[in-house]
């Protein structure tokens, strides 16, 4: 299979329940190679094993990814309140998580750690504190850290990385969970962002009809991205990354990233 000459395409380990076993199956019959590694499993108590395996394959790690274990996604009301790090009382354990799994990326050799970091407030100046401190420790080994898109409008999220300016913090783009939160169009959103896209994700979905109701994920290609302008927009702005297909829904997982793979590598 021809793949994209300019991006690399790739999976998240969790679109498969980090199952090395089905993501080297799916690498055989695509011919990807890029992997966006879930670090949970490597904290488990088999993460050797685990950590071993991803090594022996010789897969390409583009970044690793983390969540926490508070968050609750059952409604938009309820991440807003236990999403990423912006509970309080979650704030010294989350903080000493993310300080792991950045020596964990590190000692990996990989330059990007991604993570939903929760509802941005921009005048809440807690948790701008917060991201400067884990941007800081990032920083001093080497790693940057992506804040995944979505909770969030472009504008508010460019507003915020432009008040920090920290060098240590860039944008991990999902175009899929700017619909699912209702939070814009994402071939708008690349380009307020563009500066800061570091890592995509490919994902579409389906908006909600009620207001400040989840949307529907469903296969690329059958929701509401424009592929042919979203790809577009990431083009035009100098985007160098690598493409990662991100699946949570859906029965047949397997078989929509390769329907996903099979339309990147065309590049529509």
């Amino acid at each position: 299979m021809k793949l994209c000459s300019n991006w690399p395409i790739g999976v998240c380990s969790w679109s498969l329940k980090n199952n090395t076993d089905k993501l080297a199956e799916l690498m055989a019959e695509t011919g990807i190679s890029h992997i966006h590694l879930a670090l949970a499993p490597a904290f488990s108590t088999a993460g050797k094993a685990y950590l071993d395996e991803i090594n022996r394959q010789g897969w390409q790690l583009t970044a690793t990814m983390i969540g926490f274990p508070q968050e609750d996604y059952s409604t938009l009301e309820s991440i807003k309140k236990t999403g990423g790090i912006v509970p309080d009382e979650c704030w010294e354990y989350n903080k000493e998580f993310v300080f792991d799994a950045i020596d964990m990326t590190a000692s990996l050799g990989i330059k990007y750690l991604e993570f939903h970091f929760g509802f941005i407030d921009n005048k809440n100046s807690v948790f701008a504190n917060r991201v400067r401190c884990l941007a800081d420790a990032a920083a001093e080994k080497d790693v940057v850290l992506l804040m995944e898109t979505g909770q969030e409008t472009a504008q508010t999220l460019a507003e915020f990385l432009e008040r920090l300016a920290h060098p240590a913090l860039a944008v991990n783009f999902d175009p899929g969970n700017m619909i699912l939160y209702g939070k814009g169009n994402p071939v708008k959103a690349v380009n307020l962002l563009g500066q800061w896209i570091r890592h995509i994700h490919i994902k579409d979905a389906l908006s909600s009809s009620i207001k400040d109701n989840w949307g529907c994920e469903v296969p690329w290609g059958s929701g509401e991205v424009e592929q042919k302008a979203f790809l577009a927009a990431l083009e035009r702005n100098g985007f160098s990354g690598a493409l990662l297909i991100e699946r949570e829904a859906g029965g047949n997982r397997f078989e929509d990233i390769k329907t996903a793979i099979e339309l990147l590598s065309r590049r529509l």
